[in-house]
């Protein structure tokens, strides 16, 4: 059984009984489903490293539904595959939650249709664009409406859900606006409920993290993307690495409450992810970082550096170089 097949298993399955959870220390991490093939990696190794005396439970809410917990202080990691934003640091702020941004990889994020679908063989932004804004609603219905060389063919979108930090990068990127995007779509913040959708639908077309992409290629067909150099690239480890997969390319993070990390299994736990990130990172198929971000990193937990390198705002076209190069602040 692959990876990622075991994550979508160990996803499904109920806990375990509560004579068994009350023995176990538990660490409660939730959030984005991109993040999530890494998170489980990591927490699969890590429960075994530790022969079961730390349980870690990993949900699927969102990014935004992870930050909203984890604000809360109802969980010790959130999962995001965008930066937190400036509504979410104040509601960090006001609960008295310090945090740290770790960046663990960057991913593809990936549009796919259909394997039968003959006729896509690239799309521009603009064409996402004609496809995904709020004034396509109810109007733009068919493949012909976005370019006359598709068929006249109903067009079938499937895409991530609002509390999806996936949807907050892809409609910023594609519209030009986060969160702005038609409502009339088949939406989820579970990624393995868009790759159902495009699977069987000859029509369809959808997008998310490249991990889900990679372990369903028999079902699905990525499309290439034509980038700010006008050259169509397909998305891959290698297309983000060079910097050309762009603007879809992107950053995934966790987040660590600092009050959390005063407990020993937190510590533990994130002391691991660490530093198996880049191997885990790149057994689901996205792009680890440099081994010196995951060192920085565990530095900046040491001399306690909380914080964002980031405003609160989303931001599009961030590379591996220039993301390691910020400082953080709260």
């Amino acid at each position: 059984m692959s990876r990622m097949k075991q994550i979508a298993f160990a996803a499904a399955v109920v806990a375990f009984g509560p004579q068994f959870a009350q023995a176990q220390s538990v660490v409660k991490v939730d959030g984005s489903s991109t993040v999530f093939p890494v998170t489980e990696a990591v927490a699969e190794d890590f429960q075994k490293s530790v022969k079961g005396k730390v349980k870690v439970t990993v949900g699927i809410s969102g990014t935004g539904g992870g930050f909203k917990k984890f604000c809360r202080g109802e969980i010790d990691v959130a999962g995001a595959s965008r930066p937190i934003l400036k509504k979410e640091m104040e509601a960090c702020g006001q609960a008295g939650i310090k945090y740290y941004e770790i960046p663990v990889a960057f991913d593809a994020l990936t549009v796919v249709v259909n394997p039968k679908n003959e006729f896509v063989k690239r799309l521009s932004v603009e064409q996402l664009k004609k496809m995904w804004e709020p004034a396509s609603q109810g109007t733009v219905t068919t493949w012909k409406q976005v370019d006359a060389s598709f068929p006249d063919a109903p067009l079938k979108l499937f895409g991530a859900g609002s509390d999806s930090g996936t949807f907050d990068y892809f409609t910023e990127a594609v519209v030009g606006k986060a969160k702005s995007s038609r409502g009339d779509y088949t939406a989820s913040e579970d990624d393995n409920v868009l790759v159902q959708g495009v699977s069987r639908d000859v029509n369809a077309i959808g997008y998310f993290g490249y991990a889900y992409y990679a372990e369903n290629k028999g079902k699905l067909k990525a499309v290439p993307i034509v980038n700010a150099s006008g050259k169509a690239v397909e998305p891959s480890p290698q297309t983000v690495a060079d910097g050309s997969y762009n603007p879809l390319s992107r950053p995934i993070f966790i987040y660590l409450s600092e009050k959390s990390l005063e407990r020993p299994e937190v510590r533990d736990f994130v002391t691991f992810y660490l530093k198996n990130a880049g191997e885990l990172a790149a057994e689901v198929k996205y792009v680890p970082l440099p081994a010196k971000a995951y060192e920085t990193a565990l530095d900046h937990i040491a001399k306690k550096k909380v914080g964002t390198v980031f405003g609160g705002e989303p931001e599009i076209g961030v590379t591996i170089d220039s993301l390691l190069s910020r400082e953080a602040k709260l």
